[in-house]
This record gives structure tokens, sequence and C-alpha cells, in this order.
């Protein structure tokens, strides 16, 4: 008799999140696309997330449950969950296979709640908690000191720890042997493709003589913005004709809009459609991501599966990212103006095709292989490491 094996067991794969928007954010689409990722590895994701109030609904990413939560002000629609009793209870209801975390500060309780249950638990750290506090003007010193504290607190609370980029890696090995993996996140190389360069979005805002920029991210603090708007001012007063797109919307938009005055500046808004947003990306000579925490990204990922190279703030992840398909300027005007310079003075077909070579070395299967990983599953079948406590770490 011919014994057929059991097809694997699908794993309830529960995430959870804090500092996400109601709209967009390269978190909310990393989130998306780790989830259709799970769902098609034939495991069952469920996100939980805050929201206005309660919702329970069904997407191709999985489940995402939404719990209320406050917005933060000042953030751009950066909302929290600070209901623990609640979360606690959604969480004990789900009965997980896996837990997932994305939020290092506020949701490491949920490390505790984890080990209480037995459930193998994963935090994705996409900062640097270090550069964060740098944000706050604390000294560097002080800003390592209350760093390192909080992060053996995160080491000690999961069983592993998931960092998208050595950049935020960096002061988690700082603290010697710890269970993190290394799992760069991917890019839609579909949607984001050179080929929907348009040349009538090219003139709506720019004529043949003049550089077009794009700057997409949300207008608040962290991204600043506002250097964005001075490296054109700079470019201009260096005889370089070019205009400024601002694509995203924010707390800051009333000051930067204020700021702009005299200055070729088209403020677009959110773009909720994905295609106008990469016709925007393809149809610029240069993105600029002046923001000196930026995470992984996404948006200059984006801009370079667009085939447009990217001038990175040299502080944060994304020189890391973008590699040679754009360059890394430090946090002044003539820093990054003159990065766009150098950028330009590249043959244009050159410096496309080698950002668009960039960003096809991430993918969203390798991203979600290596999060599977991570969380102990192989081949679709979860490996029971509850209560395991030897590590490794890569």
């Amino acid at each position: 008799m011919t014994t057929v094996a059991a097809p694997p067991r699908p794993a309830r794969i529960v995430r959870v999140a804090n500092f996400v928007t109601g709209r967009s954010g390269g978190l909310r689409t990393a989130l998306r696309h780790l989830g259709a990722g799970y769902l098609a590895a034939g495991h069952e994701p469920v996100l939980v997330v805050p929201g206005v109030r309660y919702r329970d609904t069904r997407h191709p990413w999985g489940r995402e449950i939404t719990l209320p939560g406050p917005e933060l002000p000042g953030t751009g629609g950066y909302r929290v969950l600070t209901d623990k009793r609640r979360l606690a209870q959604v969480l004990d209801e789900l009965a997980p296979d896996r837990l997932e975390v994305s939020d290092r500060s506020t949701l490491r309780w949920t490390g505790d709640w984890a080990r209480r249950r037995k459930v193998p638990s994963v935090m994705v750290s996409h900062e640097s908690l270090t550069g964060l506090l740098g944000q706050w003007r604390l000294p560097d010193a002080v800003a390592r000191r209350v760093a390192d504290r909080l992060n053996r607190e995160t080491l000690r609370r999961y069983d592993r720890i998931v960092c998208t980029t050595r950049w935020a890696a960096e002061e988690l090995g700082r603290l010697g042997e710890s269970p993190v993996d290394l799992v760069p996140l991917g890019v839609d190389l579909t949607t984001f493709h050179p080929r929907h360069a348009d040349p009538v979005l090219r003139e709506r805002y720019a004529d043949q003589t003049e550089v077009l920029l794009v700057h997409c991210a949300r207008l608040s603090m962290e991204k600043r913005p506002e250097l964005a708007l001075a490296a054109l001012a700079r470019l201009l007063r260096d005889g370089v004709p070019a205009v400024l797109v601002m694509a995203g919307d924010g707390p800051l938009r009333p000051a930067l809009t204020r700021r702009a005055a005299g200055l070729p500046v088209h403020f677009t808004g959110f773009l909720p459609d994905r295609a106008a947003l990469a016709a925007l990306l393809a149809t610029a000579d240069v993105v600029l991501a002046p923001g000196p925490v930026e995470t992984f990204g996404l948006a200059g990922l984006e801009a370079l599966a667009c085939g447009t190279p990217v001038v990175a703030n040299a502080a944060s992840a994304l020189p890391e990212v973008i590699g040679p398909g754009g360059l890394a300027a430090e946090s002044t005007p003539s820093a990054q103006a003159q990065a766009v310079v150098r950028l330009l003075a590249r043959p244009e077909a050159a410096r496309r095709a080698t950002a668009r070579h960039r960003a096809e070395e991430f993918g969203w299967p390798a991203a979600v292989a290596g999060f599977l990983r991570a969380h102990g599953i192989a081949g679709g079948q979860p490996v029971d490491t509850r209560g395991r406590s030897d590590h490794g770490t890569t």
C-alpha cells in the first residue's frame, strides 16, 4: 500500500505594526507584499494595525484587523496601538503559530506575550534607534547608550530579529552575539519600470532645457523635505535649470509651500494611483531622498526600478540600497546639488540602465523566503521552535 504524505500544515503568521498611515507609505507597502507572499506560500497571514475604528477585512495580502489607535500629532497620519489589553485579547483570539512585530518601541511588550504562550516571535527592525534619537537632538553618546539599552530589551524578548539593511543591523551587532537575520525588502519590478516614462507628463512640469527632479515622500520632519527645496535653490544659483516636483503630503506642506515661493516647485499631494507614481518616477531625471534616517527607502528603490538614479542622504540606509544606481551626499544643499550634477554628467542611457539593474537585485520572492526562514518555516511547513533558546547569527 502506498502512503501519501500529508500536505504541509500552514502557519498562522500574525503580524503587528505601528506607525503606519491610513493611505500608503513604505512600511504599509512592505507589509502588503510580504502578506501576499506568505499567502502564496500556503500560510495564513493576519495583519493587525492601528486605524480610526475597528475593522476586520480580507485582502489579496490576507486578513487585516484594524484596532482604534490615536494619530500622533505632527507626523502626517501615523497611528499607534495604545490599548495593550485590547491588542492582547485579539492576539489570544487569533492564537498565532508565529508572531511578527514591526515596532521596536511601543510594542516590545508583545515579545513577553509570545514567550508566555510559547509562540515563536520575530521583531522586524527597519530603523536605527540611534539615528532616530539623534533626530531629537540627543548627544551621540547619550543616543547610543539609550539605543543600546532598548535594543538589549528587544533581544531579550524576541526569538529572532530581522533587519532589512546592514545600517539597521549595525547597532544590534555591536551588542555582541545576537539572533539577527539580514533580509532586504523587495520592489515591484513590473509596476515600476522605465517603460512608464511619459513625455506628455514631462511637458507638464519642465521643458527640454530643464532638469526634472522629484521628491517622493511624506512631507514630515524626519524626511527633511526642506533640504530638497534648498538643493533646488542651490542648483538654480549655480546656473543649472531645474524644476522640482514634490509628490506626497504631510504636516509640513503649508510651510514648504511658503518656502517654495518664487521657485519652480510643483506640489502634487498624495498620489494614490501606483501607475501615476511610477510614471512620475520614470519621467524624472533624478529623484531626491534627503531624509537622514530613511530606512530601507522603498520609494528610492521604486525610482531605481523606473530607471531613475537617486541622490540619498549619506547618513541613512539608502546608500546601501541604491549602490551604483545613485549617489550619497551629506545633509547640505550644496552637497545634494553637487550629487545631482555628477549624476547628470553620466550618459543618460548608462545611468538609467545602471539604476534599473540595481533594482533588479531586489525581489519580493527572495524577501518573503528570507522572512519565512527567520520564522523557522521551510517548504511551507512550520518548524516547532517553541522554547528554543539556541540562536545563530547571520
